[in-house]
């Protein structure tokens, strides 16, 4: 079998323009300035105008014009890749990396296996979760499927922290310093994360309610605030406190697995996540975990199941300074 990395479309710019194209204009073209179908005209490889880093001009692969509006553009337009001067072939590398590697991949180790520099990898690894980032997707759930919701907490004891690197207590407990995540996990289907201010019933079953359709059975720890928040939906939960982890089919055992996988990706790969960036690397998890091998999903799909989601959306360096800021 042919190792997936000598595909053309990661090392040849033409083919790569190519290869997105088929995957962001499955139906044909389409003209991003005047949503024109027809009259559009592949341009071939043209040269751009001369600057210092190329005295000669650069290659421009992919151009396109409509005889419409007469606008020029490329499949790039109106996506996290527009405006990026990173060649596409090498886009389709960190996507691959990125969407292949269970517990993620660092900017670091980025940066030394695409040779750009590390705030080039680590923007690139930004765009590329905002494209996973699920967008508005249909509730999950419903015919008498099972839901397992539990909360988390990301981030270090502070007392292992240096002293000028403490972050003020927001409250009393073990995790009042920590940035609290609430995840719904469908058995043998897809996952949603969500970071949260705090985790209340209130805030829990707004998140419920917007993401799980009625007639799903959820199941949870026994915690007052995980119940308060299934409310209004069939509820059942063991009592870790008492020692019961599985009662028959109830339990929490998948939505605490996906956590596992998040926490062994912070710690082990990233090291650190701000909380001004937590949600992008909860869509990373949850995309990763929705589009698993165990649901028949594997590597090469999965990365072009991620570049279709680049399409109307942009995210520029100014914005990441920003919570949840895209321009």
């Amino acid at each position: 079998m042919a190792s997936v990395l000598s595909e053309s479309y990661f090392h040849d710019e033409q083919a790569a323009f190519e290869a997105l194209e088929r995957i962001v204009w499955p139906d044909g073209p389409s003209c991003p300035h005047c949503g024109a179908t027809d009259r559009l005209n592949r341009l071939g490889v043209q040269r751009s105008k001369p600057s210092k880093t190329h005295p000669e001009g650069r290659s421009v692969y992919g151009l396109w014009k409509c005889y419409h509006c007469r606008g020029q553009f490329t499949v790039r337009k109106g996506t996290v890749f527009e405006d990026s001067p990173i060649p596409l072939h090498i886009w389709f590398q960190a996507a691959h990396l990125l969407c292949s590697s269970k517990k993620g991949i660092s900017s670091n180790q980025l940066h030394r296996v695409l040779g750009v520099t590390l705030k080039t990898a680590w923007f690139m690894s930004m765009r590329l979760r905002t494209a996973m980032g699920d967008g508005g997707l249909s509730p999950m759930g419903g015919n008498s499927s099972t839901v397992e919701i539990d909360e988390a907490y990301i981030g270090g004891a502070e007392k292992n922290k240096h002293a000028n690197k403490r972050t003020p207590s927001r409250g009393h407990g073990p995790h009042a310093t920590k940035a609290p995540v609430v995840a719904l996990v469908e058995r043998n289907g897809k996952a949603r994360a969500y970071h949260v201010p705090d985790v209340t019933g209130a805030n829990l079953r707004e998140i419920v309610g917007k993401n799980v359709r009625r007639g799903t059975k959820i199941y949870s720890d026994d915690s007052a605030i995980t119940q308060s928040g299934a409310w209004g939906y069939s509820h059942a939960s063991v009592n870790h406190k008492a020692g019961e982890y599985v009662r028959g089919d109830v339990h929490s055992n998948t939505v605490e697995g996906f956590f596992a996988i998040l926490k062994r990706g912070i710690v082990g790969t990233y090291h650190h996540v701000s909380e001004e960036h937590l949600h992008r690397y909860l869509s990373e998890f949850s995309f990763r975990y929705s589009e698993r091998s165990a649901l028949g999903v594997e590597d090469r799909e999965r990365a072009t199941k991620a570049l279709r989601g680049i399409v109307g959306k942009r995210l520029t360096y100014k914005s990441t300074d920003r919570r949840g800021a895209e321009a």
